[in-house]
């Protein structure tokens, strides 16, 4: 946060909250955990490598000093996942709220996926989701205690978005569990929101969602937001906050939008790239392997 903003939350806003984040080890849910365990939270990480997890934990848990667990955990293998939260029970406590995270997405003319390519995309997001609620909220019904689910989405559930058909399909089925659970659970004061957070640079995510040196294309372009910027992670740490905090108990069934007006100015997809040529597809998918080559090398040092 620049020398001009301010905190508003206290650093025990989240004291009594222990909080999962799927997808914890990296970007989003690296960066906002970071910023829950810093208000109080305890905070417990799901990922699919250990070392990456591992790293997460540190950073996440430096500013604090508090320990923060971590998990290697399929999301998308429902028995791994009731198996990894009866642990998280037994051994620390029932948790108070959930942060689905986890995603896999990446652009491609939809002609050209795979089933298995559509299944990576599909089954983390939707499934997984689906999986690690229902896992949580069953135990919550059960023993009578109140919880808040939330879930990072996006603008695309609303609008569709070409080249990221996997991602708009599950994300806009999270949408529809959000809104179904938040009916259904309501009465066991179990909470059920989501986000839908516009551009925010990560690292890898970021180059996977700019598959062409293009300016003029896609839906991360800075030119094309109101508001002249990409968001931070930080800002949408700040809403997280809240949405965990008893500041907003009566909040629930809600998707968020935080683009700084993309989805309002249009557009917030990426209809740009039908401008791509067969052969800019073929350079994109070497950049995207080289890319892929390169991270995961300096990750082995």
């Amino acid at each position: 946060m620049s020398a001009t903003k301010r905190d508003i939350f206290s650093p025990e806003v989240l004291a009594d909250k222990r909080i999962l984040i799927t997808g914890g080890g990296t970007g989003l849910g690296r960066g906002v955990g970071a910023r829950l365990a810093d208000h109080g939270a305890e905070i417990h990480i799901w990922g699919r490598r250990e070392s990456v997890l591992a790293e997460a934990a540190v950073e996440i848990g430096r500013g604090s000093g508090a320990p923060v667990h971590y998990q290697t955990v399929d999301v998308r293998d429902s028995a791994s996942v009731d198996a990894a939260i009866e642990q998280i029970w037994t051994c620390h406590g029932p948790l108070t709220g959930l942060l689905n995270n986890a995603a896999a997405n990446f652009i491609a003319p939809t002609a050209t996926l795979s089933q298995r390519a559509f299944e990576a995309v599909t089954s983390t997001v939707m499934t997984g989701s689906f999986n690690t609620t229902v896992a949580i909220g069953r135990r919550w019904i059960d023993a009578g205690l109140t919880g808040t689910i939330l879930s990072n989405l996006t603008t695309w559930i609303w609008s569709g978005s070409a080249f990221v058909v996997p991602s708009a399909m599950a994300k806009a089925a999270v949408n529809a569990m959000t809104m179904s659970l938040a009916v259904e659970w309501g009465r066991y004061g179990i909470r059920v929101n989501a986000f839908a957070p516009g551009p925010i640079p990560t690292e890898y995510a970021w180059e996977m969602l700019n598959p062409t040196d293009k300016s003029s294309v896609g839906a991360t372009q800075v030119d094309q937001i109101p508001l002249g910027r990409s968001g931070t992670i930080d800002e949408l740490a700040n809403l997280t906050i809240f949405a965990f905090s008893d500041a907003c108990d009566y909040l629930t069934g809600e998707t968020i939008v935080m683009d700084g007006g993309q989805r309002l100015a249009g557009p917030n997809t990426f209809a740009g790239l039908t401008a791509m040529s067969d052969q800019d597809w073929i350079d994109a998918r070497e950049r995207s392997k080289a890319s892929s080559a390169a991270a995961k090398a300096a990750r082995s040092v």
